[in-house]
């Protein structure tokens, strides 16, 4: 799906294309093209992964011989000091001069309409954002797929803990590269190359668990680059050179916007997305049930419906993802462009329901926000407890032994699934408390952006609380929806009010389902273990016991964007799968 009815044009690819970089280093492409004089708009995708890899080449959707066989010139560049291309790497330093200059190197090519789109997800999202706010004349359009705007919720850290488990297992599998490049000598090379796979493969009883964080003792023991990986403690500036946030006034191109509800950078998407908006430009959104990796059933332990897959199914006004964002291109670099897209700017799937819906924007307007307290008998109701006699809940927290990751937005090493995972594991550990709502009645749906307020202390004078909703159905399986976190750095021995940012979902609570929030105090190895000392450099650690209020005057809840039944029905869906969640 996705392709024209008209037969495919046959192309043409040229391997290792060079383009001179301002500072005369040279960058290498793969390029494909259409057959034909053209001149045909042209596409950009710079990857720090191998331009000769079909998961780079592709990832996330958009194939290249795809793209050209419908008449776009597309290039696959290895950035700078990465496999096929010249110069030193250093994560995201060069970034955004490389991008103009290929942006302006690309428009050039014999045959191109002068006319240049970028595309790719993550790290190629961010090369995107980047170059785009030094303005390449010739860049018309771009299309970041599940990438960050503020480095500091998701990437780097989250809630000011570091995002370990996606730092450890990315700066290993990529440092091949880096050993090749360093070691002359091949034998030595393989030695070196196993065993860097073998501390891959022991990230999770070994490397995982190392202390202290800061310095990375597994990295460097292999001597190589940690892609940026763990910044939040020992380069900081690290996040300045990727930060999105803070560029959307310098960016003057329209912006196309893939995010996935189980990404590590859903937040971070729909931030750029309304970022782009409120700068008044032209901008679309497509969020699928997705993770970073997995785009189609199962999803974690969830099963969708087959429309819910990102591609090959005609699930986008007639289009899969990849001929949506190809007709946006032509949209946007074709001089006269006769292209039809859907009038609405934004697409949603909407979890239990399993069906696609169009928004005019987001958040919906009509969300009504909706506060549900957790109560000490570990209900959880839209009412609060109503007087201040009520105890603390308690739990003790050691992070010797803390609540492991299961499910959700991480980008772990394999063992550890991202997405919906049934979490009978996790709930029935004594540092993880859990409060249900009773069966519900109707229908309630939740779109939007979710937070939690506790008032909480610890016997330790920093710690981390973590707060996770989750969808539990009649049969009393606990599915995850979204979930975050909040580092205390200091004075968490005294009550304080906390606000925890949990992120966006779309989930309807069916009919005879539970809502259910989870509250412990990590989620490992995906953020690092708070040492309970204040010292998070040190190795020392400390158990810490754990208390937060349900007192009238201190309540602890959470607050749902919930949007109204009436109205829900009132907004017709795209396209519907069933009534399931698997």
């Amino acid at each position: 799906m996705g392709m024209p009815a008209t037969r495919p044009r046959k192309i043409t690819v040229e391997l290792d294309v060079p383009a001179r970089m301002r500072d005369g280093v040279a960058l290498r492409a793969n390029v494909y093209r259409p057959e034909g004089p053209g001149p045909w708009p042209a596409l950009l995708n710079r990857t720090p992964y191998g331009k000769d890899e079909i998961a780079a080449t592709s990832w996330p959707g958009l194939d290249p011989v795809q793209a050209a066989s419908q008449g776009f010139i597309v290039a696959v560049q290895d950035t700078r000091g990465r496999f096929g291309s010249d110069g030193d790497w250093e994560a995201y330093r060069t970034e955004a001069c490389d991008g103009f200059d290929s942006v302006e190197w690309l428009a050039g090519l014999q045959a191109c309409n002068g006319r240049v789109g970028m595309y790719g997800g993550s790290y190629h999202g961010n090369n995107q954002w980047l170059a785009a706010a030094r303005r390449p004349p010739s860049l018309a359009a771009i299309a970041p797929s599940q990438t960050w705007s503020d480095p500091a919720d998701g990437l780097l850290s989250r809630g000011g803990a570091v995002e370990l488990g996606v730092a450890l297992r990315w700066a290993l599998e990529n440092g091949y590269d880096s050993l090749r490049r360093s070691e002359p000598d091949t034998r030595e090379l393989a030695r070196r190359a196993s065993a860097l796979m073998d501390e891959w493969d022991r990230l999770s009883e070994a490397g995982y668990w190392e202390l202290p964080v800061a310095g990375s003792a597994v990295l460097k023991r292999h001597n190589v680059s940690d892609l940026g990986a763990i910044p939040a403690l020992d380069d900081p500036g690290i996040g300045d050179r990727c930060r999105v946030t803070g560029l959307y006034g310098s960016i003057a191109v329209p912006s196309f916007h893939t995010a996935g509800w189980y990404d590590i950078f859903t937040q971070g998407t729909l931030d750029n997305y309304q970022a782009m908006v409120a700068a008044g430009h032209e901008a679309r959104l497509v969020v699928g049930p997705w993770t970073h990796l997995a785009f189609g059933d199962p999803i974690g332990q969830r099963f969708f419906g087959m429309r819910a897959g990102r591609d090959g199914t005609a699930v986008h006004a007639g289009h899969d993802l990849v001929g949506l964002q190809l007709a946006w291109f032509r949209r946007h670099l074709l001089p006269a462009p006769e292209q039809e897209l859907p009038a609405a700017p934004v697409r949603i799937f909407v979890m239990g329901r399993n069906e696609w819906r169009d928004e005019t924007g987001w958040p919906p307007a009509r969300a009504v926000r909706q506060q549900w307290f957790l109560h000490s008998d570990h209900s959880l109701r839209p009412t609060a407890e109503r007087g201040d006699d009520t105890p603390a809940s308690e739990f003790t927290y050691d992070p010797a032994d803390p609540a492991p990751t299961l499910g959700g937005n991480g980008v772990l090493r394999p063992g550890y699934p991202g997405g919906p995972v049934d979490q009978s594991t996790v709930e029935s550990r004594d540092d993880v408390l859990v409060y249900t709502s009773e069966p519900l009645r109707e229908d309630l749906e939740v779109t939007g952006r979710v937070t939690a307020v506790l008032h909480a202390a610890s016997s330790a004078s920093s710690t981390d609380w973590v707060v996770r909703l989750c969808d539990v159905d009649p049969e009393g399986r606990s599915l995850n929806l979204c979930d975050g976190i909040v580092r205390v750095a200091a004075g968490a021995d005294r009550l304080q009010r906390h606000v925890i940012d949990l992120w966006s979902t779309s989930n309807v609570f069916l009919r005879g389902h539970r809502i259910r929030v989870q509250v412990t105090s990590s989620s490992f190895p995906r953020w690092d273990r708070n040492l309970n000392t204040g010292d998070q450099r040190g190795t020392r650690y400390q158990a810490a016991r754990q208390q937060f209020s349900h007192r009238a005057s201190q309540p602890t809840y959470v607050e749902l964007p919930v949007i109204p039944a009436a109205i829900r029905s009132a907004v017709a869906p795209a396209n519907q799968v069933g009534n399931g969640g698997g």
